[in-house]
């Protein structure tokens, strides 16, 4: 059974494992750690004591930013994304956010998917915005259009 939990420091060596499976650029540990309180918040996806994925996001007044979110690469192609993403939209409800907001990869097709699937529309893009030179596909989420997540 999974269960989903806020992150602190307690979990920074077990999120730091995810991160740099997941990442060619993966965040330093003092980026992460800087992630963990005020206006961020962390949420992980547990099996049992084992952390399968988390996502970090920022909120700014009415709107929420994604910032970071992976699945363990063992533990993808299993919905696991989506039950983050879906857990990330009921979080913001809660936070009286009125917009969701996200960077990826335009070459991260199955990322695109979920995200349009969860109720997002590409509104942008970021020139050469990754360090290898690759553009960022600017995305966006209007909270009050997803009644079924609320």
């Amino acid at each position: 059974m999974h269960s989903l939990a806020p992150l602190g420091e307690q979990h920074l060596a077990d999120m730091m494992v995810i991160e740099r499976a997941c990442h060619s650029h993966p965040w330093s540990e003092t980026l992460m750690r800087s992630c963990m309180s005020g206006r961020y918040f962390c949420t992980g996806l547990f099996s049992d004591n084992t952390l399968l994925g988390f996502y970090v996001a920022e909120q700014a007044g009415p709107d929420i930013t994604l910032v970071d979110i992976c699945v363990a690469p063992s533990q993808q192609g299993q919905g696991l994304g989506k039950v983050l993403m879906q857990s990330l939209i009921k979080d913001s409800n809660a936070r009286n956010a009125e917009l969701l907001f996200l960077e990826v990869r335009e070459s991260n097709v199955a990322a695109i998917a979920l995200y349009e699937g969860c109720g997002f529309i590409a509104n942008g893009v970021r020139k050469k915005y990754y360090p290898d030179g690759e553009d960022a596909t600017l995305m966006m989420c209007e909270l009050s259009a997803l009644e079924y997540f609320s």
